[in-house]
């Protein structure tokens, strides 16, 4: 288990772009699994969308990245005081399968697939109770910084 303190070691990410609130399990180099609570108080509901507000499927793709990010870390036993940091190289696959609004908690699932030439890939998942709201293969890059 890894309350904010913690995942604030591992992912250089601060309000209002941290998107991991808690990681409730973690399996070095296999998977990890998380989630994101949604409140109405999040920046991106002003705007996305006004008297409907979802949120954008960006971001739930981010926030399945930084728990990707997170799995990175600490399969490799680094943090970016390092000097490293788990950039998003890229996605695909993604497919959105129903809204995430206020009041949701997002659980975010990351599985560790492949590391060629020093990009990972995950597959993730963002659900919300049982149901499925995001799938995606994410890609990250360590870099030195």
């Amino acid at each position: 288990m890894m309350h904010i303190e913690e995942i604030m070691e591992f992912l250089p990410h601060r309000y209002p772009f941290l998107l991991v609130d808690r990681v409730t399990e973690v399996e070095k180099g296999q998977s990890i699994v998380g989630y994101k609570n949604i409140s109405i108080n999040e920046p991106f509901f002003n705007g996305h969308f006004p008297g409907k507000p979802i949120m954008p499927g960006v971001l739930i793709i981010e926030a399945m990245a930084q728990l990707s990010g997170i799995l990175g870390f600490v399969t490799v036993d680094r943090k970016p005081s390092d000097g490293v940091v788990h950039y998003l190289a890229g996605s695909s696959k993604a497919r959105f399968k129903r809204p995430v609004v206020p009041g949701d908690q997002l659980r975010l699932e990351s599985r560790f697939l492949t590391d060629k030439h020093g990009i990972w890939k995950f597959d993730c998942r963002a659900l919300v109770g049982d149901e499925v709201a995001c799938v995606a293969e994410i890609m990250t890059a360590e870099r030195e910084v």
